[in-house]
């Protein structure tokens, strides 16, 4: 059998002969390392009920531009022969099911052999592999997260995150089900019989929200299906995510990760764009029928972070990833503080500290636990075995191994052993880059996972699993994706196709739209965060919340009127909180009513004594209110509780040079700020700033350029380390940092002033009028200024055009006479122009610098 590339047919007979010339050569007569096939890998298994793949090669000779795909059974039948025009070739799903059929059970090698058109008779390349397609099918549909990157993107905005359904056998892309909602939704499990579904859905503001509901054609995110993992112990008022919840093999309860605390860190990269793993965490059980709460005896010690929880088939025992709890000294564990800053997990972010997970197993005993038992094969090995889950017959574990941590892990790759533990085996299934988020068909013969190995955008694999353990290379679903988007999270359904065809949102309050709108101001999205909790106000203009957080971003982005109006309504409908105090102060600080921050800030403290923030910034506006005696008592008594508070240290050091011009008390502060903080923009400049007025040029330049390095557009480091750098007679360098700075600063008339003479002395006299008369129509004193013909003057002295220097000075000498310069300034112009008249260039230093 034998089919061209898009000939017509009156070239068949022409074209077959063509084929068939090709067909005289095999793969192994080929040059070496011509071609290499790229997918699908040699002895891969396919699903019987998979649609057409496309098979893709790679060829390195630039002159061949036509290839012979070739099967060749093993039933004594025709091979089967095709023509491909470009490097991948996909057959019909008429070929497709009679290569299938040809192939049950039994090796059929695909060869591929590349030639060039006008010369088929010269074998350029070629390569093949074998496959064949299994007997057990898939059987199931897969339900998936569908998700735009990087993380910090589709977190800051979720209503992009959609949910699909679909099945292998359908070429079409998965039918989509959800999409569209402004609240995060995460991970979800269903019963063994595909007859319950859950999932973590963050409703109303509420992150411990997960949606319980039947399977069925439409389901609905409404409050009559959504329970909350926050009422578990309520009585502690501590915040719970509920993260990584399973719902029972018999759909009656739900076990999940609470009172927790994790690393959860945007990482700017698509590939891997978020660091997780949690600290801190015990699990819980929920019972569906009696809506009632219990912590699970064996998985509730509160010296271990316990997570990540699967079920054995029979519902008899569970397993999941322990480690000891990790106490940062960055976090209070008081604080009721679910994720960590990226500052507060740095040791993890930027230090790599190790963060490896164990798997423990634990009887379920009806909820009541027992003793946890580290599993054999998955614990104790010097990695992070997280991931579980155990094959429907019950025979297997299939979890993930990786250096650390868990989720998103680069060299996550996943291994087998035995239900009862024993030796781990690494899956030939697994790809070159990360293999995670796994689940088993119902028949227990297939797995899939997640996997980047063809790049950033995670794409969904197969592998076959026989009696055993043993695994196929990866099938790859890519009809499953999108360009530019990555399938994650698969879990099998045990149920058709159409099972559920639309799930609905119908849980949106404006707590939905607050919740969205913290994760965008925590993301450093404050446009979109204020255009949420607008959005909150408009279903409710009493939430407190978005009335509070609205307001303090509005004063950051310096509309204090709006702000105020914001928070004063809050304050009308709550009993005043530390936060709504503390924001109120900090408005009303920004308006100038200074006397009325300072109650602000002394009811938040009445509230909470011990809040450092709070009582730094009143600190600050006592000082600004000439109490500075006040001040430091309120930056020593945050130091009291907490040596290690830089900013504390900071504003000390502030206090004791602006203020009491005692610069050897604000050194030392300085000096404490940066061993606690070593690229403190702020206490580097009050160092280089201190070196300066002290006429250590030098010491005042280097710490100068480490404040800018630290925070580029550190305007204060800028200007004065650009005016230092032409008094050294470094020009060009001046210029640069003064040129930014009035970037910065563009209504600054003395940073154009300074800017200005730089660029005389550099000799670019234009730009440098320009900058002088712009700097004098924003004050008029730098209008008819001498320096500026006087610095002129010089450079054309050093060009040796003593004529045109000696008509500059004689201008700057006219102007510094009549404006009433300094005598010594007078007095080194003249001294210039008698050295112009002998035609010599003076020895002067730069001058104006004021």
């Amino acid at each position: 059998m034998v089919s061209g590339c898009g000939q017509s047919k009156s070239g068949e007979d022409s074209q077959q002969r063509f084929i068939q010339t090709i067909s005289a050569f095999s793969a192994d007569q080929a040059p070496p390392e011509k071609l290499k096939i790229r997918y699908p890998l040699d002895e891969t298994l396919f699903p019987p009920d998979i649609v057409a793949p496309t098979f893709r090669w790679e060829d390195y000779l630039l002159e061949t531009d036509v290839w012979l795909v070739s099967f060749r059974f093993q039933d004594g039948g025709e091979p089967m022969r095709f023509l491909a025009d470009k490097k991948e070739w996909t057959p019909s799903e008429e070929d497709w099911a009679t290569i299938k059929k040809r192939s049950l059970e039994t090796p059929v090698k695909v060869s591929i052999l590349g030639v060039q058109r006008s010369a088929p008779k010269t074998l350029l390349s070629g390569a093949q592999v074998s496959i064949s397609t299994s007997k057990d099918e898939v059987g199931a549909p897969i339900f998936f997260r569908d998700v735009n990157l990087p993380f910090a993107t589709a977190v800051t905005d979720p209503s992009k995150i959609r949910w699909r359904l679909g099945s292998i056998s359908s070429r079409e892309m998965p039918r989509l089900l959800l999409d569209g909602i402004p609240t995060c939704a995460n991970c979800h499990s269903f019963s063994r019989d595909g007859k319950v579904y859950g999932m973590e859905v963050d409703a109303a503001d509420d992150k411990g929200a997960y949606l319980i509901s039947p399977v069925q054609k439409e389901i609905s995110i409404c409050p009559d299906n959504v329970m909350s993992w926050s009422e578990f112990r309520k009585e502690d008022k501590k915040k719970t995510f509920g993260l990584l919840a399973q719902i029972s093999p018999d759909g009656q309860n739900v076990i999940c990760m609470v009172k927790d605390r994790s690393v959860s860190i945007p990482k700017p990269e698509i590939e891997f764009s978020q660091l997780f793993f949690p600290i801190q965490g015990i699990l819980a059980n929920y019972n569906i029928a009696t809506k009632t709460f219990k912590e699970v005896p064996g998985a509730s010690d509160p010296a271990y972070v316990q997570a990540n929880v699967t079920w054995s088939p029979d519902g008899k025992e569970i397993a999941f990833a322990r480690h000891e709890v990790y106490h940062l000294s960055t976090v209070n564990d008081d604080v009721d503080q679910l994720v960590l800053s990226p500052e507060q997990a740095k040791e993890f972010l930027v230090g790599q500290k190790p963060f490896k997970f164990d798997l423990y197993r634990l009887p379920y005993n009806e909820g009541n636990g027992g003793t946890p038992v580290p599993i054999e094969g998955a614990s104790n090995n010097g990695v992070s075995n997280y991931f579980a889950k155990y094959s429907p017959d019950g025979k297997w574990i299939v979890f993930c191994r990786a250096k650390n941590y868990m989720l998103l892990q680069p060299d996550s790759e996943l291994y087998i052993i035995p239900a009862a533990g024993g030796e781990a085996r690494r899956l030939r299934g697994n790809t070159g880059r990360m293999n995670s988020w796994h689940s088993w068909s119902p028949n227990s013969k297939w797995l899939v996972f997640s996997s980047k190995v063809n790049g950033p955008y995670t794409q969904l694999h197969l592998t076959h699993i026989d009696e055993q353990g043993n695994s196929t290379p990866p099938v790859v679903l890519s009809h499953f994706t999108e360009p530019g988007r990555a399938a994650n999270i698969p879990e099998f359904l045990n149920a058709p196709a159409d099972a559920i065809e639309k799930i609905k949102q119908d849980y949106i309050t404006d707590g939905s739209f607050v919740g969205a709108g913290d994760i965008c101001m925590n993301a450093g999205e404050p446009e979109k965060a204020v255009s949420l909790y607008r959005k909150a106000l408009t279903l409710n203009p009493n939430n407190e919340h978005a009335l509070n957080n609205l307001a303090y971003l509005l004063t950051e982005k310096g509309e204090v009127q709006e702000a105020l109006q914001h928070i004063e309504k809050a304050l009308t409908i709550s009993k005043g909180t530390r936060e709504l105090y503390s924001n109120y102060a900090n408005t009303l600080e920004k308006l100038g009513r200074l006397p009325e921050a300072t109650e602000q800030y002394r009811k938040a403290l009445e509230l909470e004594p011990q809040n450092g923030l709070a009582r730094l910034n009143l600190g600050l506006v006592l000082m600004k209110q000439k109490q500075d005696a006040e001040g430091e008592e309120c930056f020593r008594k945050v130091l009291e509780v907490d040596p290690d508070n830089a900013a504390a240290h900071y504003n000390l050091g502030q206090l004791y040079y602006y203020v009491r011009k005692q610069e050897d008390k604000a050194l030392e502060e300085f000096n404490q700020t940066l061993r606690l903080k070593p690229d403190h923009a702020d206490a580097l400049y009050g160092l280089g700033h201190i070196a300066s007025v002290r006429g250590q040029g030098d010491e005042a330049v280097r710490f100068l350029t480490k404040a800018v390095e630290s925070q580029p557009n550190h305007l204060q480091s800028l200007i004065e380390l650009g005016g230092l750098l032409c008094m050294k007679n470094d020009y060009a360098k001046g210029e640069s940092y003064l040129a930014r700075a009035v970037s910065l600063s563009p209504k600054n008339p003395l940073i154009r002033y300074r800017l200005a003479l730089a660029q005389f002395r550099l000799g670019k006299a234009e730009q440098g009028q320009q900058m002088l008369t712009s700097a004098a129509e924003l004050d008029p004193k730098y209008r008819d200024v001498p320096e500026a013909p006087f610095l002129l003057s010089l450079y054309y002295a050093e060009q040796k055009n003593f004529q045109q220097a000696e008509i500059l000075i004689q201008q700057a000498l006219s102007l510094a006479r009549s404006n009433g310069g300094k005598a010594s300034l007078i007095q080194q112009m003249e001294k210039n122009l008698a050295s112009y008249r002998q035609g010599q260039v003076p020895q002067n230093g730069p001058v104006g610098q004021n």
